[in-house]
């Protein structure tokens, strides 16, 4: 039961993630279906993956092979990023308050801590990965609500939250890595490791939801650069 309340949320959180992405954007009707369509394919590729137990401990070698989709879908996002200024500008269009409002899907970071408790995850991972991701979550909330009403919530705030989200995301990557099963540079070898993250549907999180998040946070900052720069302007003027 848990399996498939988890195969919901992450499949409801990937599609209103990229559909709120991609609507919110300018971009023409074309660039917005190119886009929907690559990421349906990566979804299916991932399903497909997984169903052949190409992410199961040992099965690339001593690279986890989460850790290679989680890496080739960042290298995809940052090319996309640096060399296609369409791509970038259309993510940059979005709206402050919808880029933190996404954030709120964080508070699903109570599976870690269900899965936990069911000796499916171990410790340092799974309660750093859950409460971080539920603190995030929890934040963005007032936040995204005191955007979307137009009130002037103080730029460090957002900024504080961004990093501390940024930072969520790297630590959970690190421990996640240094907990994988089946690796020599395992350094936290008591339990099951992140057995449950190489498995549907949890193998969402490291090698979809967690890119789309660092996205995010990485447009997030950027926009806030640029009020930065903006506001000292217009005071001046």
């Amino acid at each position: 039961m848990l399996d498939l309340i988890g195969a919901i949320f992450a499949t409801a959180v990937s599609v209103t993630i990229i559909g709120m992405l991609v609507s919110a954007t300018p971009a023409r009707a074309s660039t917005r279906r190119a886009i929907l369509a690559a990421a349906a394919a990566w979804g299916a590729l991932l399903v497909l993956v997984t169903a052949l137990g190409g992410f199961a401990p040992g099965s690339t070698g001593p690279v986890p092979g989460p850790i290679v989709a989680f890496t080739v879908l960042v290298v995809l996002l940052a090319v996309a990023w640096l060399r296609r200024p369409g791509f970038r500008n259309a993510l940059l269009a979005t709206p402050l308050p919808v880029l933190v409002g996404l954030n709120a899907a964080r508070l699903g970071g109570v599976f870690f801590l269900v899965l936990l408790a069911r000796g499916r995850l171990s410790a340092p991972f799974a309660p750093s990965a859950g409460i971080g991701d539920m603190i995030t979550g929890a934040f963005a909330i007032p936040l995204a609500l005191l955007l979307a009403r137009g009130d002037h919530a103080p730029p460090w705030w957002l900024g504080l939250w961004n990093a501390f989200g940024i930072l969520d995301l790297i630590v959970a990557i690190t421990l996640a890595v240094l907990s994988t099963p089946g690796v020599p540079f395992r350094v936290f070898t008591d339990g099951p490791g992140t057995l449950a993250m190489t498995t549907l549907p949890w193998i969402m999180i490291p090698v979809l939801l967690v890119p789309l998040f660092l996205l995010i946070h990485l447009v997030i900052a950027v926009k806030l650069r640029r009020m930065a720069v903006v506001l000292p302007l217009a005071t001046a003027s």
